[in-house]
């Protein structure tokens, strides 16, 4: 049995981790049974934020007219958009292998793994042993128990951003943001697409203000059903068809060329037989991690997708480095998740950081509000934005940042400042209305939310 220093399941963020060792001289394994990078290289948001940034452009042709400017799109060449994406995604991941198999300190295993024992996987026919081990081993999309989705060909996400064919028609099972994403990246390509959610608005982890507006934006966009459960699933020739029945009872059926089913994520640890090696995980199967990144087995530790604390690739990078420190170093420092944020690459984008309204209700927390229109700000009437706004919640005697959300354009970039205020200010409202603002840059309307507060 080969045994290593580290251990490191997962070729995600993961394989940062493993060169780490390497780099600290120590004898590296890194266990990965798919393409190096991880779902957000090869299946998730660097593929899918590529094919968006091209809906922006059609998007962008689509409002021209808006502006006293005469254009149209007379052509979108589907395969090579998809084709362009796919390929530099690709070289991406086979350069990142690359760079591991020209190392002699890292063993790269290109198979399956199961855990056996304490700090020991059986990967292919080999069993290896690790002094330490991180698992990084992410997740997967669900797919739901509808009747009949088995005997049907149908989409998750890692299908989505590689389709040859656009299709004419595509339903979507799920309303959070993989759905509200590629939704909008088919439809600003001229697919038309029918959304079929169980909650009753789209992206219901929001704050509710965002939710409810991104949902009577989505209406405008496409075809709507929240509210419905997708029941059953059949195929007809070329044609697929989902049945759902809503809160009220009402049955309702939509049909399409293509079906994507983007109901959530699931982590991975079922796959890794995790609790022979005693691996606690939590009610929905997520490895359990405390402050350091550890789980409940001696010297193994966990990040990413499959420890749960945030399904985003920003938080897996953040959590690398804790894990360097704490697991190859021997340091015990407490990861700071205070200036997490996230964002949806749709149109309106959204972004957000901390709590929404209905968790500082729910918890019995007081709370002031600040708000701003897009449209009561230079740019955001020339930009013509109707819908977008900032919305601030704050401690009403100390001025906290309590949480942060935003919809409309550039939401991704704009809630940065907020989250550096989180970050490295003193976390108050001021670290925002004390700072100036260039005039007249969308900016402004983060600042005038912030000052609404004050």
């Amino acid at each position: 049995m080969e045994h290593f220093d580290v251990i490191v399941v997962g070729g995600g963020t993961g394989n940062k981790v493993a060169l780490a060792a390497a780099e600290r001289g120590m004898d590296a394994a890194l266990v990965e049974r798919g393409p190096l990078g991880g779902t957000c290289v090869n299946r998730g948001c660097n593929p899918s934020k590529t094919l968006i940034h091209r809906a922006d452009i059609a998007e962008t042709i689509e409002r021209a007219s808006e502006f006293g400017v005469n254009a149209e799109t007379t052509d979108i060449d589907f395969p090579r958009i998809v084709r362009e994406v796919t390929s530099a995604v690709d070289e991406q991941s086979v350069e990142m292998e690359r760079t591991h198999r020209e190392r002699d300190d890292v063993t790269l295993y290109r198979d399956e793994a199961r855990f056996v024992d304490d700090r020991t996987l059986e990967v292919g026919d080999e069993r290896i042993e690790g002094e330490r081990v991180v698992v990084a081993a992410g997740a997967r999309p669900v797919v739901p128990p509808i009747d009949g989705l088995d005997d049907v060909d149908y989409l998750t996400s890692a299908d989505a951003l590689r389709l040859n064919d656009q299709p004419e028609h595509l339903v979507v099972i799920g309303g959070g943001y993989i759905a509200a994403e590629l939704g909008y990246f088919y439809e600003a390509l001229g697919t038309h697409v029918t959304i079929v959610g169980r909650s009753d608005v789209l992206l219901s982890n929001e704050d509710r203000d965002v939710a409810e507006t991104f949902t009577e934006v989505a209406r405008r966009r496409h075809t709507v059903h929240v509210g419905h459960e997708a029941t059953s699933v059949s195929r007809d020739g070329g044609e697929v068809t989902v049945t759902a029945e809503g809160d009220d009872g009402e049955t309702i059926t939509v049909s399409g060329d293509r079906l994507l089913v983007a109901a959530g994520r699931r982590p991975n640890t079922d796959q890794l037989d995790v609790e022979n090696a005693g691996i606690d995980t939590d009610d929905r199967g997520y490895v359990e991690t405390n402050e350091f990144m550890e789980t409940s087995a001696e010297n193994v530790w966990a990040q990413g997708d499959i420890a749960g604390n945030y399904q985003f690739k920003h938080a897996a990078d953040r959590e690398t480095k804790y894990v360097e420190k704490n697991a190859l170093d021997g340091q015990r420092e407490a990861i700071d998740y205070s200036s997490m944020g996230h964002a949806i690459f749709t149109s309106p984008q959204v972004a957000a950081t901390g709590k929404t309204e209905e968790d500082l209700r729910d918890a019995g927390r007081e709370y002031v509000i600040g708000r701003c229109a897009y449209a009561d700000t230079v740019m955001g009437k020339a930009q013509k934005e109707r819908d977008g706004f900032v919305k601030v919640l704050a401690d009403p005697d100390n001025g906290d940042i309590l949480g942060c959300h935003i919809v409309g354009p550039d939401a991704s970039t704009l809630i940065h400042e907020v989250l550096l205020g989180l970050a490295s200010g003193s976390g108050t409202v001021s670290d925002v209305t004390e700072t100036i603002h260039i005039h007249p840059a969308l900016s402004k309307v983060v600042l005038k939310a912030f000052e609404d507060v004050e």
